[in-house]
């Protein structure tokens, strides 16, 4: 089995402003334990456990993504949920184009047997999980809500694959699209 999703990646320069915001995270009293900056990313569809002739197919079907290449700015470091968060990310300003590339890749994927989101798709970079909350990580976040990370073009996705490991997940391209 191979567990696999669709993303964006996000150019180097973002990751780096995201881990100065990883830092900060960091010196309140919760235990945070930061995405590695290196692989964050924002997940267009997660596919989960697929079997490697699925994958085959799924590869076949997402070749024939189109769209038209946009810009999206990563801004604002938030919790979820809100007032205890257990997952921190990063806010994406993309004028629906995430969203837009969410729904065509269900489209293409729902004949191949994967359900369709049940949840409104909301696009983020996760970049920290919080394993003990502690209110001084709300105040950790205030002053990154409003920071900006930066901007960049979108013109294609990646299916991926993902291996779990006890020191974090390793990621690893099986196919890209550029539209």
């Amino acid at each position: 089995m191979v567990r696999a999703f669709v993303a964006i990646d996000l150019p180097d320069a973002i990751r780096d402003r995201i881990r100065g915001a990883q830092k900060a995270l960091l010196q309140s009293d919760a235990k945070v334990t930061p995405v590695d900056p290196k692989i964050v990313h924002i997940t267009l569809n997660f596919l989960g456990e697929v079997e490697p002739p699925r994958i085959r197919r799924v590869s076949e079907v997402l070749g024939g993504v189109t769209g038209t290449p946009f810009t999206l700015t990563v801004r604002g470091i938030q919790g979820n949920p809100s007032g205890r968060p257990r997952v921190i990310w990063c806010g994406i300003e993309d004028g629906g184009g995430c969203a837009g590339l969410h729904q065509r890749i269900e489209e293409l994927l729902a004949p191949l047997g994967f359900p369709r989101e049940s949840r409104r798709y909301v696009p983020h970079a996760t970049v920290a999980r919080v394993r003990r909350f502690d209110p001084s990580l709300l105040a950790a976040i205030s002053p990154l809500s409003s920071m900006e990370f930066g901007s960049c073009r979108v013109d294609g996705i990646s299916l991926k694959k993902s291996t779990l490991t006890p020191k974090g997940p390793i990621y690893e391209d099986i196919m890209e699209v550029v539209f």
